[in-house]
């Protein structure tokens, strides 16, 4: 079967289409980075490829650090403004910017295809996804901010690559109706486009917002240490995290800082193993490149011969390949379970862990062959990797410990209760846990000793909308939890002595 890119969604299409929808934001071939409320051609643009099939895309404009520093400087005049704004004035700002995103999802899905390698379904997921979460804070936006006020300085956003929308975008749109300027530093790894038009579409409604682009360490001064900077709210790594972590709480800032866990799945005196197959496939989405992502189970032994039987055959059965590939120029997008990882660098780490690995003793189940994949004729795809399977990691092994952020999965066996809670238990505090098991009491009794913020029965858990909450246990997660009312808490002024939930030096409060 030849396949071709589906008409009018290259990634020249989806250009042209951003010069012609925000030519203040876009010019020839590159981004722009926007402060002081102005679109500026500053930054050394750097070269990008896509990890859908390797072709240039436009790179991030990286600033220096004494122009971040004027930025962030900038953002603070413009904060000291939009905190008096009426509250009812901001909601109609918001408002009016979610109906232009609405307007225009098809392209920053788009964008997102290209620019990440997300497939169509959950690239447009998770444009919706920001859109309907922000809404639900305008409309009951009052009775979370009674009593509150907006911070002294802007919040401060550096966040990854996944999850450009549903994660960043909804948290600076929620920071801003909630009093505060806002500064969103581009991921290092893929989505300036799609933050430059969400930015651009928001800044048009006189959205107090600032998007920058450079590297960590050199714009770390800027959004991190400087005095103007209100409240720092950081997703990524726990390296990074932990570099972060140490200079916000030096400086007493307030700070939300999501980090990785090694996210567990554990099988114990399970019978319902129908269920169970079912869900496997959802596992893979976006390749488990998502912070809720389950890379680990951990199985009773002498379950293991039917937990393979229930997982292989829907693992051999995901759906991976080009997210835009079709037949005929009248279909729409595949259905695909996941498409690349970041890039090809990644895509090669991923593969020489796993030979590592298999090296020094892990057994592979199962590996995943391009044969079946959904690829263009000739086309590059070092950027892909295919659904891997290892029995018992060795504890020298990254696998063994971290969370891989791509389609591998490790398999570890135990005998007893407490060597299921310690393997569950390995990373030292995770964001979400499952625990399949057909009775609701041991269920009951071994789920409150699992360090997940959020453990399912059977079922994943996600990092939620809406009023859900969100946080982490451990190393995951420090400072302020978020979801729900809990995010405005965050970025807001209480009462006097107010003590948020979340994970700080001196104290842990659950909500």
């Amino acid at each position: 079967m030849d396949l071709a890119v589906k008409p009018g969604t290259a990634w020249d299409d989806a250009w042209r289409r951003c010069l012609t929808v925000a030519p203040e934001a876009f010019r020839d071939d590159r981004v722009r980075n926007l402060w002081a409320a102005a679109w500026r051609s500053d930054g050394r643009p750097l070269p990008a490829t896509s990890p859908v099939d390797g072709s240039p895309i436009a790179g991030a404009p990286r600033l220096d650090r004494e122009t971040a520093r004027r930025a962030v400087g900038a953002c603070l005049d413009q904060h000291r403004a939009w905190r008096h704004v009426p509250l009812a004035e901001r909601r109609a700002r918001v408002a009016a910017t979610l109906d232009a995103l609405t307007e225009h999802r098809e392209l920053l899905a788009l964008l997102l295809v290209w620019e990440i390698g997300k497939p169509w379904r959950l690239a447009l997921a998770d444009v919706e996804r920001a859109i309907d979460g922000v809404r639900w804070y305008v409309d009951g936006i009052e009775p979370m901010l009674a009593g509150r006020a907006p911070l002294d300085g802007p919040v401060s956003n550096i966040a990854s690559w996944n999850y450009p929308m549903s994660v960043l975008v909804h948290a600076v749109l929620v920071q801003a109706l909630a009093g505060n300027a806002v500064v969103a530093k581009t991921p290092t790894d893929g989505g300036v486009a799609c933050l430059t038009l969400a930015c651009a579409l928001a800044a048009r409604e006189g959205l107090p917002v600032t998007l920058l682009s450079g590297s960590g360490g050199e714009l770390s001064e800027a959004l991190v240490r400087a005095p103007e900077i209100g409240c720092v709210s950081f997703v990524g790594g726990r390296d990074t995290g932990a570099a972060v972590a140490t200079a916000v709480t030096d400086l007493g800032k307030r700070h939300v800082l999501e980090q990785e866990g090694l996210n567990t799945w554990g099988i114990w005196n399970l019978t319902d193993w129908a269920a169970f197959t079912a869900v496997v496939p959802k596992l893979f989405d976006y390749g488990k490149q998502r912070c809720t992502a389950y890379p680990r189970f951990v199985v009773q032994r002498e379950l293991f011969d039917e937990f393979l039987s229930a997982y292989l055959p829907a693992v051999r059965e995901l759906r991976v390949g080009h997210p835009l590939a079709v037949a005929d120029p009248a279909d729409q997008p595949p259905e695909l379970d996941f498409g690349p990882v970041i890039n090809a660098a990644k895509a090669k780490d991923l593969t020489d862990q796993v030979a590592e690995a298999v090296d020094r003793g892990a057994v592979p189940l199962h590996r995943g062959s391009p044969a079946g994949a959904r690829f263009l004729p000739g086309q590059d795809t070092s950027a892909y990797v295919h659904p891997v399977t290892l029995l018992n990691p060795p504890p020298s092994s990254p696998l063994h410990h971290a969370e891989p952020f791509g389609p591998v999965d490790t398999i570890v066996l135990v005998d007893t209760e407490a060597e299921l809670l310690a393997a569950m238990n390995a990373s030292n505090g995770a964001l979400v846990a499952t625990l399949s098991t057909d009775d609701e009491a041991t269920f009951a009794r071994l789920a409150p000793q699992i360090r997940a913020f959020k453990v399912g029965h059977g079922t994943p858990r996600s990092r939620g909308d809406r009023d859900e909450l969100f946080g982490g246990l451990g190393a995951s997660w420090r400072g302020a939890f978020v979801g729900g009312e809990l995010l405005v808490r965050a970025v807001t002024q209480g009462p006097a002595g107010e003590r948020p939930p979340g994970n700080f030096p001196e104290y842990q409060l659950m909500p």
